[in-house]
């Protein structure tokens, strides 16, 4: 080795600061580069400045610094297991080797000696709270600097007086990680050479309490295997092959299309499997039921597979239950493939308390209102995120641009949002506070909702946002240009609780809750609407679509038929859950699959292929869907007709060419029963629920209906039709 010239030992270097020195030994030092690592100083007695080098490396026997010409500086004991050591060679690369009292020597590089891995745009950026791409600066990054491989953490917390990395690579002491703060933005970084990828990782933040704590990283895109909650350090190797759809998705608007949706809860889909396994049962299976998109209910990770994924800790992590993130991407880019958009639900209105996450994340809060009376979801359990807050804000506006552009997801159905607009949401008198103006909306949430509307159709076109709002908050559709939130689409909760009230009536009774099953086209214009029957209603005791209808097993079934007729052919887009499609009995639980073995029962197969025909019909005919959002595309027939229980009504495209839908509610047909019609003609039976094919009694019209010019409750054309029981038709004139 080249030894070190005479002389450099003998430099007399300044004296540090004894309390310094302790902080830096400790860990405890918000600035640690600035002691540890390789400076250039000023020494009394000599002419320029000079390169020393200090390290922290406590307990060791001998500390020396190999240079990059392989030279060997032996380093100084200085106090508190920090070394120093002055070299004459000037700055450069160079590692650490250190021998210990037991005969073992560690030689590494030294995590000080690197620059910021975090530039100052991206600091300013943060600090304003518009870094739209956060997920690039924030985490864990695999870099190589210099020709070193390694991994660079950079992590957000204000109010922490110290952060460290810990993890299995430092035995979790994270004495020798401690990060630096980079300034006003409030954030905290280091590279850590040699570490890899697959490596766990927290972060210990020291609060100004002088309590640690210890948390996962905010911003990690892996994470452990729950229960285990540590981040794990991930790099993409996902090579995308679904250019044909994103270039499709860019050209087209979803929401003037058709649009029906299969949701699904992927662990109890079909347990056991992961992402790339359901790859091809998914595509076959929601392929032959003609569905346009698949929604997954929340796929962020989360330690409590019983909240179904929307107690999210890891916002930035797709759940490791099922497999890699990469994993994730494979399953995605194949439904692409296969013609398939994927949606997924987004849960930024809340999140749990666990004191290893979010929470408190630099001993106070951060994340989360600090005010109970806006920071905290009483009935939940959980935090409510500050919306008021720039940085909470561009955490979130970051994580859906996340999910859209990192994961190619097509949509994002954002849950509870009236619990988001409302001060008072959930709380009694005395527990709320009033907005600046005095009233109960709350304005910094609605803010949030409209730059997370605004952003993410800006940066990706042909996407869509869905809320899931259950009140009457005006504009929720609307642009946020008119002061609107900007969504694409508003579940329609109350078409799904006016109907289901009324079908699961006998149909003996309906007649007198005929205004349940019309009463939605009053305002079915007011937003443009998603018709949901989700999840949510069929847990919690409210049983499965099927069981709430009346009757014996074919009523039942029929009964089934006829509602999904009606909201397929009802304006606005729709969303079934599993295991509605062939009729499960069983209310859906996550800790089990679906009763797949109903399939081989050709009663429910009926019903299944029924499903599969809706979709085949509806996405082949403009009429069912170009006009959703438009009152032109729908004229009432008859809405009137209560002690028949039918309801009949016009779908039409944007050449104003009709599909009449018959629905007829009663438990008995109604043989020549008169319709008016838009004109005369042949008119062409599109679908028949009650076709013996699907599990029907058979009662029909031999495939068509002849219309006569016999005007007929203001239309100038009549026909005289067969209305099954139970049942629905749907006509189209031929050609």
């Amino acid at each position: 080795m080249t030894p070190i010239p005479e002389g450099a030992a003998a430099v007399d270097l300044p004296d540090l600061d004894d309390g310094l020195l302790a902080a830096v030994a400790a860990g405890s030092y918000h600035d640690p580069h600035a002691v540890l690592g390789q400076h250039r100083i000023a020494a009394p007695g000599v002419a320029d400045p000079i390169t020393v080098i200090r390290v922290l490396r406590p307990l060791a026997k001998e500390v020396v610094a190999v240079l990059p010409t392989g030279a060997r500086l032996e380093l100084a004991h200085l106090s508190r297991g920090i070394w120093q050591g002055v070299d004459i060679i000037g700055p450069g690369a160079y590692q650490i080797e250190a021998r210990y009292d037991d005969g073992t020597t560690w030689t590494t590089d030294d995590p000080y000696r690197f620059t910021p891995t975090v530039g100052e745009l991206d600091l300013h950026l943060i600090a304003e709270g518009r870094h739209e791409q956060l997920w690039t600066v924030l985490g864990s990054h695999l870099r190589d600097l210099g020709g070193v491989s390694g991994t660079s953490f950079a992590v957000w917390a204000p109010h922490a007086r110290a952060v460290r990395v810990v993890g299995d690579f430092n035995g979790w002491d994270g004495t020798l990680h401690a990060m630096r703060n980079m300034g006003s933005s409030g954030v905290w970084e280091l590279f850590v050479p040699g570490l890899g990828e697959g490596e766990i990782y927290k972060f210990d933040l020291l609060g100004q309490n002088g309590a640690w704590v210890r948390k996962i990283d905010p911003l990690a895109q892996a994470a452990e295997v729950p229960p285990a909650t540590a981040s794990r350090v991930t790099v993409s190797r996902h090579e995308w092959q679904d250019d044909a759809w994103m270039q499709r998705r860019r050209e087209n608007d979803p929401h003037s299309g058709p649009m029906s949706i299969y949701e699904l809860h992927f662990g109890s889909w079909r347990p056991g499997i992961g992402y790339r396994e359901a790859a091809d049962q998914l595509i076959d299976y929601v392929g032959a039921l003609g569905y346009t998109h698949v929604e997954f209910l929340p796929l962020a990770e989360h330690p409590f597979g019983g909240s179904w994924g929307y107690q999210v800790t890891g916002y930035y992590a797709p759940t490791s239950r099922f497999g890699s993130p990469d994993d994730l991407k494979y399953l995605i880019d194949r439904l692409h493939q296969a013609g398939i958009g994927v949606l997924l639900d987004w849960v930024p209105g809340h999140f749990p308390k666990d004191d290893w996450a979010l929470a408190r994340f630099d001993g106070q809060p951060l994340y989360e209102h600090a005010d109970p009376r806006r920071g905290e979801h009483k009935d939940w359990g959980t935090y409510i995120f500050d919306y008021g807050n720039s940085q909470v804000r561009n955490f979130l506006v970051a994580n859906a641009l996340y999910w859209l552009e990192e994961f190619h997801i097509d949509g994002l159905r954002v849950d509870a949002v009236a619990s988001m607009l409302y001060l008072d949401y959930s709380r009694s008198d005395g527990e709320w506070e009033p907005n600046i103006y005095g009233g109960r909306e709350n304005l910094e949430a609605i803010g949030f909702l409209q730059e997370v509307t605004a952003t993410s159709y800006k940066r990706n076109p042909g996407t869509v946002m869905i809320a899931e709002e259950s009140t009457s908050y005006p504009g929720v559709t609307a642009p946020t240009s008119s002061g609107g939130l900007g969504f694409g689409f508003k579940w329609n909760m109350g078409w799904m609780h006016d109907a289901l009230q009324y079908i699961q009536e006998d149909p003996m009774y309906r007649h007198y809750h005929h205004s349940e099953i019309t009463f939605s086209l009053v305002y079915a214009w007011s937003e443009h609407f998603l018709l949901p029957i989700s999840h949510d209603e069929v847990v919690h005791g409210k049983g499965s679509l099927i069981g709430k209808m009346p009757g014996d097993h074919w009523q039942q079934l029929a009964n089934v038929r006829a509602f999904l007729a009606f909201m397929w052919a009802h304006p606005g887009k729709q969303l079934l859950f599993m295991g509605q499609e062939f009729g499960q009995y069983s209310e859906w639980s996550e800790e089990r699959g679906l009763d797949w073995w109903m399939l081989d029962q050709p009663s429910h197969r009926g019903l299944w292929d029924l499903v599969a025909q809706l979709n085949t019909v509806y996405r082949a005919h403009p009429e069912l869907w170009a006009l959703d959002n438009d009152p032109a595309g729908f004229e009432w027939l008859d809405g009137s007709d209560a002690a028949g229980n039918v309801i009949a009504f016009l779908r039409k495209d944007r050449d104003g060419s009709p599909i009449a839908v018959l629905m007829n509610f009663s438990g008995n047909p109604h043989g020549n029963y008169r319709i008016g019609l838009p004109h005369s003609g042949e008119w062409e039976e599109l679908l028949n629920t009650d076709a013996e094919a699907y599990g029907g009694s058979g009662v029909g019209n031999f495939g068509a209906v002849h219309a006569v010019d016999e005007p007929w409750m203001g239309r100038p054309a009549s026909a005289v039709v067969t209305l099954p029981p139970l049942g629905s038709l749907w006509l189209k004139p031929r050609r």
